[in-house]
C-alpha cells in the first residue's frame, strides 16, 4: 500500500488532489450534520447572523476556496505548501458545493425539494475527482521500468478509449452513467446499446424521423426513473437530510 501511494499518487504530485478531495467530502458530511442539528434544535450550534442578516456557510466557503486556489497555483505541486492550501480548498469548496443549490436559485431553498441538487453535485464532484485521482499520471513518476511503461502505455489507451464511450453516453442523456464509464468500461457499453433519454443530443439527432424509436425512449425513461426516484431520493435524505414537506396554499 505504502508503495502504490508513494509510485501513483506522491511521485504524479497528486497528494494535493487526495488531501483536497478528503477535506471536502469531510467538509459536507460535517456540515449536514451542524446543519441538521441546528435544524432539530440539538446541540450547541446556531446560524450565524450579523445585523439581522443571516451569514450562509457559502460566504466563507467562497473565501476559503479563492485563498486555497490562489495559493495552490503559487505553490510547488510536492511542497508542504501545496498540501496546506488543498486541504483550504477543499474545505472551502465544500462549504460552498453544500449550498450549489441556493447559488443556483438565488433563494434559500436549502431545505426544499430544490436543495436536493447540492447533494447531487457534492456527489458528482467528488465522483469525478476521485477518477482522477484513481487514474494512473504516466508523468511525474521517476525511474520507470520498461515493463511499468508499458503497464502505463496501456493504461493511457484504455483511459482514451472509455473517455470516447463517456462522451457517447453522455451524448444520450445519461450523466451519471457517462461518469462511471470513465474506469468501468462495460457501463459505458451498457450505455451505448441502451435507447437514449428523450431530449438528449442523440434523441434529437437519430430519432428526429423514428417515432417509434422516440416514442420507446419516452416509455422508458418514465419507467426507469418511476422505479428508481423512490432509492434516489431516500439515499439524498440520509445524505443530506429530508426537505421540508410542501404546505399547500389556498
Amino acid at each position: 500500500m505504502g508503495h502504490w501511494l508513494q509510485r501513483n499518487i506522491v511521485e504524479p504530485g497528486k497528494l494535493p488532489l487526495l488531501l483536497a478531495l478528503t477535506a471536502f467530502v469531510l467538509t459536507f458530511l460535517i456540515t449536514r450534520v451542524i446543519t441538521r442539528m441546528i435544524r432539530a434544535g440539538k446541540g450547541p450550534f446556531g446560524n450565524v447572523s450579523t445585523g439581522g442578516v443571516h451569514i450562509h456557510h457559502v460566504v466563507p466557503g467562497i473565501i476559503l476556496t479563492v485563498l486555497g486556489g490562489f495559493g495552490a497555483v503559487a505553490s510547488h505541486r510536492h511542497g508542504f505548501g501545496s498540501s496546506a492550501f488543498a486541504v483550504v480548498f477543499g474545505i472551502g469548496t465544500g462549504l460552498v458545493l453544500d449550498e450549489f443549490a441556493l447559488i443556483l436559485h438565488l433563494d434559500d431553498v436549502y431545505w426544499t425539494e430544490a436543495g436536493r441538487q447540492s447533494v447531487e453535485v457534492v456527489v458528482l464532484t467528488a465522483a469525478l475527482v476521485g477518477l482522477a485521482l484513481v487514474g494512473f499520471l504516466p508523468f511525474g513518476v521517476d525511474d520507470m521500468s520498461q515493463e511499468e511503461l508499458q503497464d502505463r502505455g496501456g493504461v493511457i489507451s484504455g483511459v482514451v478509449v472509455n473517455f470516447l464511450f463517456a462522451l457517447l453516453v453522455l451524448s444520450k442523456g445519461k450523466v451519471r452513467m457517462a461518469i462511471f464509464s470513465v474506469i468501468i468500461p462495460l457501463v459505458g457499453l451498457f450505455g451505448l446499446v441502451r435507447l437514449a433519454r428523450p431530449g438528449s443530443f442523440w434523441a434529437k439527432r437519430f430519432y428526429r424521423r423514428r417515432p417509434r424509436a422516440r416514442a420507446k425512449a419516452i416509455l422508458r425513461a418514465y419507467r426507469h426513473d418511476r422505479r428508481w426516484v423512490g432509492p434516489r431520493r431516500r439515499l439524498q435524505d440520509l445524505i443530506g437530510g429530508k426537505p421540508d414537506p410542501v404546505v399547500a396554499r389556498r
